[in-house]
């Protein structure tokens, strides 16, 4: 086994989505700092290229969800997972790193488990929430849980992984951001003007699933709350062309911007918002937020009956609640005993809820008392959980790892 003193290290990554592109160029820019010689190589996006990884393929181009999207793509991924398995063979890597993107990402901890790699998994899947019977194969596939949640490693260790807590890294992000001032300035609104913030997601399919309704729930908190706007964030260019082409044809005072998130946040009085990793992003900045997500009723009928396990499917929500394993009340509602006290309501659906996600929002612009009740709550939150350093400390977790002797036989090394 590779000692880091006597030749850099090659570690092999595997990313999917663009919010993994984002983590995994942190992750790659602290490595190098640590040990300066390190390879990065394998599969991710532009930001994790822009960090020094030597890209063999851009996998955050295929960020898809559900069964369908995957198989029609299968021949795409099969032919990936094949010139990973060569370089495993050929190269031999000295560590593999997995971010979220589960489906693919089994087949490449299989493939390096077979070259006999270590793997590490940097935002696991969140089995605890949906899918708990995977743990077999986490348990067998991966050497290093590293987990974003402080609930996480408990959970992963008392089902027999190596789990250790990091962090999330969204927070390393948001502390160090820069944000656009002039942008700011030029889109500031009057004293007498409220904005809405629409952040539909960062894959293709959940704006077309999503915008859909936000916009419909636009158009009801348009006709009750005067002096009005909405501000729609768009992760690319192609994402705000399908976004304008949805808003052909309406009269709300409506604008799309790009690459503008944060600022469109900051610029927001609150916000409709897929699920997702911006949850995090919206407590930084302590911004009252009503959660929607659109699934097909066959997907919504197995998560609500079978997969789902955990309370509720918002990171705030199961960071701010100590039942989150408690279904009695789930998923959301707001007749629930205690619903007010859940940061921000969230509807994972297979139906229509514009006007429910209209209603939030309206009743936080006309009731200044209960909106300011919410931003207590999110700042409050921040204050314990918005904390720093998950970077860091996953990459000095896994040069430590590649360090250690390996443990006669046993294929797992000491956490």
């Amino acid at each position: 086994m590779l000692t880091m003193s006597t030749k850099p290290a090659t570690i092999f990554f595997s990313v999917g989505e663009p919010s993994g592109d984002l983590h995994g160029a942190n992750l790659i820019a602290m490595l190098r700092q640590q040990r300066p010689g390190l390879r990065a190589v394998g599969f991710g996006g532009p930001r994790m290229q822009a960090a020094g990884l030597d890209l063999l393929a851009d996998l955050t181009e295929l960020a898809v969800m559900w069964f369908a999207q995957a198989v029609a793509n299968l021949g795409t991924f099969r032919r990936l997972l094949q010139q990973a398995d060569e370089y495993f063979r050929r190269e031999r890597p000295d560590a593999v790193v997995l971010i979220d993107y589960p489906g693919f990402n089994w087949w490449i901890a299989r493939r390096a488990k077979r070259h006999g790699i270590p793997v590490f998994y940097y935002g696991a899947p969140q089995m605890w929430a949906w899918g708990a019977w995977r743990i077999r194969k986490m348990r067998r596939l991966i050497d290093h849980v590293l987990c974003k949640l402080p609930f996480e490693a408990q959970w992963y260790r008392e089902h027999g992984c190596a789990a250790v807590y990091v962090g999330h890294p969204y927070f390393d992000q948001l502390t160090r951001q820069v944000v656009d001032r002039p942008f700011l300035m030029r889109h500031a609104v009057g004293a007498d003007q409220r904005v809405v913030g629409i952040l539909p997601g960062s894959r293709t399919q959940e704006v077309r699933t999503n915008l859909p309704a936000f916009i419909r729930a636009a158009d009801r908190i348009a006709a009750r709350v005067p002096g009005i706007r909405f501000a729609v964030a768009s992760f690319n260019d192609k994402q705000a062309d399908l976004a304008r082409a949805q808003l052909a044809g309406t009269r709300l005072p409506i604008e799309v911007f790009v690459n503008h998130t944060a600022e469109v946040i900051q610029l927001s009085d609150c916000c409709l918002a897929c699920s997702g990793s911006v949850s995090l992003e919206l407590m930084y900045y302590a911004k009252p937020s009503v959660i929607h997500y659109w699934v097909h009723r066959p997907m919504y009928f197995l998560a609500k009956h079978f997969l789902l396990r955990c309370k509720y499917m918002t990171l705030v929500n199961l960071l701010a609640c100590e039942d989150r394993f408690d279904l009695t009340y789930a998923p959301y509602d707001p007749r629930h005993p205690g619903a007010e006290q859940v940061p921000f309501p969230e509807y994972p659906t297979c139906r229509d809820k514009s006007a429910q996600l209209a209603d939030h929002v309206i009743h936080w612009l006309r009731t200044p008392a209960e909106y300011r009740r919410r931003v207590d709550q999110l700042v409050e939150l921040r204050a314990r959980f918005c904390k720093p350093g998950a970077t860091r400390r996953a990459a000095e977790y896994i040069l430590r790892q590649l360090e250690m002797p390996p443990i006669q036989g046993n294929s797992k090394r000491a956490a």
